[in-house]
């Protein structure tokens, strides 16, 4: 399967957000012709770290090279300067851009993911418009999503690399602040936290077994199955964290592969 099937353009976006102004990094297909899907693709990066630009070494790249797709990637607030809820309010605010300019953008349909933090901002903008009646999203794509501020079994004494306990704490500590010493933590910020999730998207998501967020991401789909969402989550051997990003290796490649697979409704059946 060929991950080349569009050849695609950027361009930069400065958009309205609580921090005033935003940049979006747009990706499109050089030769856009009628509607297509609309990814908000998020970066990873602790909630402490990364930039809009990472959005070429993603999966939300991959989805739009193989089926044709615009994809936004927010140059959201990071939590060393500004710790939650400005991420997830900058990315809120990417969400209704895109809903509010489907026709200047050529979208008919609105995807999220995101891949660790990321995936973490991608289910909290899920759950948000959920909570608030729309933008409607067709499909939610959280890949090993950093989603619970408590340890679980998997997050506990993990010494893998590139993310461990000790920097998984450190990450929480810098995004919740002192709503962590308060531990009065609302679910937008820390999304493992909802119990209800009925009405939901559709759900896709990967991850290994021996990573950090194994455990959190193994709960997030099984409760989305409880309230009958349509959910699906492939597991694969080994404690790499981000190892998708290896794309020479077989485990990536195969990783991809599936996702691709998995996507593809969603991509070519229109609404």
């Amino acid at each position: 399967m060929s991950f080349e099937a569009y050849h695609l353009k950027s361009r930069k976006q400065m958009i309205d957000s609580p921090g005033e102004k935003m940049k979006l990094l747009i990706l499109s297909p050089k030769e856009q012709s009628g509607n297509l899907p609309g990814i908000l693709w998020i970066h990873g990066g602790g909630y402490s770290t990364g930039m809009a630009s990472l959005v070429h070494f993603s999966c939300g790249k991959l989805l739009a090279r193989r089926y044709g797709a615009v994809v936004c990637s927010p140059g959201y607030r990071l939590s060393g300067t500004a710790p939650y809820p400005a991420a997830f309010d900058d990315c809120c605010s990417a969400l209704l851009y895109m809903d509010q300019n489907r026709e200047a953008l050529g979208i008919d349909r609105l995807i999220v993911g995101g891949e660790s933090a990321g995936g973490g901002l991608a289910a909290a903008v899920c759950l948000w418009a959920r909570d608030r009646g729309g933008p409607k999203i067709s499909l939610e794509l959280p890949i090993y999503p950093m989603l619970d501020c408590e340890d679980t079994i998997s997050s506990r004494d993990n010494r893998s690399f590139p993310w461990n306990t000790k920097r998984n704490h450190r990450g929480w500590a810098r995004y919740l602040g002192s709503l962590l010493e308060t531990g009065d933590i609302p679910t937008y910020a820390s999304p493992a936290r909802e119990m209800n999730l009925s009405d939901m998207p559709p759900c896709y998501t990967f991850v290994t077994e021996g990573e950090p967020f194994y455990e959190e991401t193994k709960t997030y789909v099984s409760r989305l199955l409880k309230f009958n969402v349509k959910a699906q989550i492939d597991v694969y051997k080994g404690s790499f964290h981000a190892f998708d990003m290896l794309l020479f290796t077989r485990k990536a490649k195969m990783a991809r592969h599936k996702l691709l697979e998995a996507c593809m409704p969603y991509f070519t059946d229109k609404e």
